[in-house]
């Protein structure tokens, strides 16, 4: 895989289940836990997906949201919003199959270099047992507050962009 096959694109409404299987990925660790039929983890996953969707549309209206693609095989999504003070990151999420491949990297990768050349930060919420914290990190995000087990990340636009203005 080359920087050049990764690609983002607007989710459409072919799209969601695509989607909806993404995000039960997500899931499945935390649902290993509960005593629930098949049917009503399904359910339950189904909910919270669109009200994911619907938190997010509502709090960042202006929000983009992309399918992101090797070649023409969806392998992810990211949601992520312009704002005047920085760039904040909803979410960003590798389907299993396609993680450790650079994916996630090239997309932030891309998001940083914009970031940088209007001088804004960027930014994401992780929890603390996150197991990409790590990866922020290595990208040079910091812990810029801390809530519980809820951690705001920040990654300041690089020293030259910030002189640059």
């Amino acid at each position: 895989m080359s920087a050049g096959d990764v690609t983002r694109r607007p989710v459409t409404d072919r799209d969601q289940l695509f989607l909806l299987e993404l995000y039960a990925g997500t899931r499945e660790a935390e649902l290993a836990q509960v005593p629930w039929t098949r049917e009503q983890k399904l359910a339950f996953v189904g909910l919270q997906f669109q009200a994911q969707a619907v938190g997010y549309r509502e709090a960042y209206p202006q929000g983009l949201h992309e399918i992101i693609s090797i070649g023409d095989i969806p392998a992810g999504r990211i949601y992520w919003c312009r704002q005047a003070d920085g760039i904040h990151i909803l979410d960003i999420t590798v389907a299993a199959a396609s993680r450790k491949k650079g994916i996630a990297s090239s997309v932030l990768r891309d998001i940083l270099e914009e970031a940088d050349r209007t001088a804004r930060s960027v930014s994401i919420y992780l929890e603390t047992f996150n197991p990409s914290l790590a990866f922020f990190n290595r990208l040079g995000f910091h812990v810029a507050l801390q809530d519980g087990f809820q951690l705001l990340l920040k990654r300041p636009p690089a020293p030259s962009a910030q002189t640059a203005n």
